[in-house]
């Protein structure tokens, strides 16, 4: 078992260290606008909303890196390298439309948007700024979900993790520079417009570092195979229709992940600002979590994809079997780090007192984080390694039931119970996190069930 647990750690190792830093970028947004204002709840409940409008767009596009990555797997796994060129071409260019469609609606869609989404009228200010400034990173932003599941399909976690820590690191400190500005040179900094013009010039200086990358790497021994006649038919043929139709059901997919999400902010917002922050953070917290599982994800992903493509069929259940044992370890070691340093968690959060003390109350649910979630988030990774997009979109629909009803049902008690209105907002949210895990239930029990149906086809 040695080597495949060795090309497991390979794959995963890059991309957890990549994804490590996700969580500590949307942190030191939080972090930023917390400390911009005496009315911290605002700021961060601005960055919440703007965030939020953002993944309403995003992840519409999410069939951009995870089409790539199966469908590129299973090519380089043929040892088709032309195939492989043709795959990424196809992508960006489809990457490069969407974002100029995106920025072309902008306006049409924020104004769309805040009639669906409740909140008060100075976060939806502050919201609405964010997004004008940050939507110009559309096309870097677009383009490299490309890049980096084309990567990954290639067995390459190294070159998606160093764009990461660019992207990352960059945003980061751009953050901190353009919004709090740099007293020594007498820069005072754009406020909280910085914060979202941070975003901008991160997406795009890892967008060049993508490319840089794609010439070192590949230019020789796969970009090369690509002809001029090739380029011209790059939108035809079977394969073509192939990425079509499977990007279907994952555009499916993407709008149920984001009926989720928007359906957890839009609700936490009812109850004011200060559950709004609350919700935020929690989020944040939440998914602390899984970025290190999506690690060994990212690394079933890529194993299942290529041993389909090379139709070894014994390599691919020992791929299914160890990337769980490891995924599994990570879910233990997480419920340690939630248990005993939650509130140490949340005061790097946020300065402010009223938020953490309100937060306090709902830390047991990071503890079921890691139990329900990780089975979720590794069957993604070998499903999307299998191209079984069908299985992927039908696994969301039930999700989106699950949440759904899970919070229509809780909140029918509580309004039937009828507590007073001091406690209402606060049971509320126990209600919304219930839900949110019950859509994670929903993914991992439907999954698990068609594993042999649609993961061992060969």
């Amino acid at each position: 078992m040695k080597g495949i647990n060795k090309e497991i750690l390979k794959l995963a190792i890059p991309s957890i260290l990549a994804n490590i830093t996700v969580p500590i970028v949307g942190m030191v947004d939080i972090a930023v606008a917390g400390h911009l204002d005496v009315q911290a709840a605002t700021m961060i409940g601005g960055i919440a909303i703007g965030t939020m409008l953002f993944d309403l767009l995003y992840w519409n596009f999410g069939f951009l890196r995870v089409g790539t990555g199966g469908l590129t797997a299973q090519a380089f796994g043929r040892g088709d390298r032309k195939e492989c060129a043709r795959i990424l071409t196809r992508a960006i260019g489809i990457s490069l439309a969407c974002a100029f469609a995106l920025i072309a609606i902008q306006w049409v869609f924020v104004k769309a948007a805040f009639l669906v989404v409740d909140c008060t009228p100075q976060v939806q200010e502050l919201a609405s700024q964010y997004f004008f400034i940050r939507i110009w990173a559309a096309p870097a932003t677009l383009s490299l979900m490309a890049f980096k599941g084309w990567f990954i399909g290639m067995q390459d976690s190294v070159s998606p993790m160093v764009t990461d820590l660019v992207v990352n690191g960059m945003n980061v400190l751009m953050s901190f520079v353009l919004a709090l500005g740099v007293s020594a040179i007498g820069y005072e900094g754009m406020g909280f417009a910085g914060i979202a013009a941070g975003t901008v010039v991160a997406q795009y200086s890892g967008l060049l570092t993508a490319a840089l990358l794609l010439l070192l790497k590949y230019r020789k021994n796969t970009i090369s195979a690509l002809g001029k006649a090739d380029l011209k038919d790059v939108f035809r043929g079977s394969e073509t229709r192939r990425f079509f139709v499977m990007n279907t059901d994952l555009f499916v997919r993407s709008l149920c992940f984001i009926a989720i999400y928007i359906g957890f902010t839009v609700i936490s917002a009812r109850y004011g600002d200060l559950l709004l922050a609350v919700s935020s953070i929690m989020m944040k917290l939440l998914m602390i979590f899984s970025y290190f599982t999506d690690g060994f994800a990212y690394a079933g992903e890529a194993m299942t994809g290529k041993y389909i493509g090379a139709k070894d069929g014994t390599m691919l259940r020992k791929t299914v079997k160890w990337t769980f044992v490891w995924s599994m370890g990570i879910a233990l070691i997480f419920m340690g780090i939630y248990q005993f340093a939650g509130v140490s968690l949340l005061r790097m959060m946020t300065s402010d007192p009223t938020v953490v003390e309100a937060s306090k109350e709902y830390l047991p649910w990071l503890l079921l984080m890691p139990v329900i979630g990780c089975a979720a988030f590794t069957w993604d990774g070998i499903y999307i390694g299998a191209t079984a997009s069908k299985a992927i979109r039908n696994s969301m629909l039930w999700a989106v039931v699950g949440f759904a009803v899970s919070w229509f049902a809780g909140i029918s008690c509580l309004n039937w119970f009828g507590p007073d209105d001091a406690r209402y907002g606060r049971i509320a949210m126990h209600i919304l996190m219930a839900a949110y895990f019950a859509h994670l239930l929903a993914r991992t029990i439907y999954l698990s069930a068609r594993y042999r149906r649609d993961v061992l086809v060969l």
